[in-house]
């Protein structure tokens, strides 16, 4: 687990249930921290990634009161790796039907990656809904952004995009999407988990500025790596089941919510243009580049980043 000194110390939630939903999928939430605090809803990655307990590190527990859940099919919500009813629509409609659940107002929005995606989603569906909203390695799920991921991204990490290449047939390399959503979608275990693995390594070792084998290690795990490239490889073969560029088309929806931008110049699964571009449409929101990170959350300068504005907004309810 990360110890980075930014952190604030781990805490265990004094909450957490099942929500329920009309059809099979049960949502896990937890909520830890101060009970009459800042409420703040973290949105973890993926999709399909699921939440661990070093994400409520990134608030102050004395001053907000810490929501985490896992999105469907991921973590410990229930089905794993379920694909049926599992678009973005579904997941705004659960974190609206969690607010109510939790007696919540409004409350902070904070996501990465894919987070960054679904927080935007749920913003501009909810605005009226939203604090705040911190926003790290953006990722706005164009096709431009998803065919970097799987072929560009060799640029830069050679040997991991070879190595998640070279499992598919030469034959079916010139689109790995399609190619790696066939096998992931198979019910045979012996089909999709050695599919979910490849998958789930390439993207850990292209995470970091520098490389960590921890999270490599991590990311192997059976039911995270199956849910992590199931999840993705679904919503990346559907455009994440919303209209071309709609994130970036509807900015005007949340232009007057308190917003922050949190990046890391060498982000390579997030290349920096999509936050730039993002930027740009909504100057009204503080970007912040860290110069010496990449992607994930736990790189130093970006935690550090992701924790200061935490405490900004819990003193002033603004990020500047």
């Amino acid at each position: 687990m990360p110890d980075i000194a930014s952190l604030h110390p781990f805490i265990t939630p004094y909450a957490s249930g099942m929500l329920e939903t009309a059809g099979r999928h049960r949502i896990y939430w937890e909520t830890s921290g101060n009970p009459d605090g800042i409420p703040v809803l973290f949105v973890h990655g993926g999709p399909g990634s699921g939440t661990s307990p070093v994400q409520r590190r990134f608030f102050d527990p004395a001053r907000y009161r810490i929501v985490l859940f896992d999105q469907r099919g991921s973590g410990r919500s229930t089905p794993h790796g379920e694909l049926a009813d599992n678009t973005t629509p579904y997941l705004i409609a659960d974190m609206e039907a969690l607010r109510r659940e939790l007696g919540i107002a409004s409350w902070l929005v904070f996501g990465g990656s894919w987070g960054s995606t679904l927080a935007l989603a749920y913003a501009e569906a909810h605005p009226e809904r939203c604090r705040g909203l911190v926003l790290r390695g953006i990722f706005l799920c164009r096709k431009s952004e998803i065919d970097w991921f799987l072929h560009g991204i060799r640029t830069l990490f050679p040997e991991a995009q070879r190595q998640l290449a070279e499992f598919i047939p030469e034959d079916e390399r010139h689109d790995l999407l399609t190619a790696y959503h066939r096998r992931l979608v198979n019910p045979d275990p012996t089909v999709h988990q050695p599919a979910a693995h490849h998958w789930a390594a390439f993207e850990a070792s292209c995470s970091t500025l520098l490389p960590n084998p921890e999270l490599v290690s991590a990311f192997g795990d059976d039911k995270r790596a199956l849910s992590l490239s199931r999840i993705e490889a679904h919503y990346f073969v559907n455009n994440i089941f919303l209209p071309d560029n709609s994130l970036l088309a509807n900015v005007d929806r949340i232009r007057g919510i308190p917003a922050i931008i949190v990046q890391g110049r060498y982000d390579a699964v997030c290349p920096i243009v999509s936050a730039d571009e993002l930027a740009r449409a909504w100057p009204e929101a503080r970007y912040v580049i860290v110069p010496d990170a990449g992607h994930s959350a736990f790189e130093p300068g970006i935690a550090r980043e992701l924790v200061a504005a935490c405490g900004r907004f819990a003193q002033t309810g603004a990020f500047d």
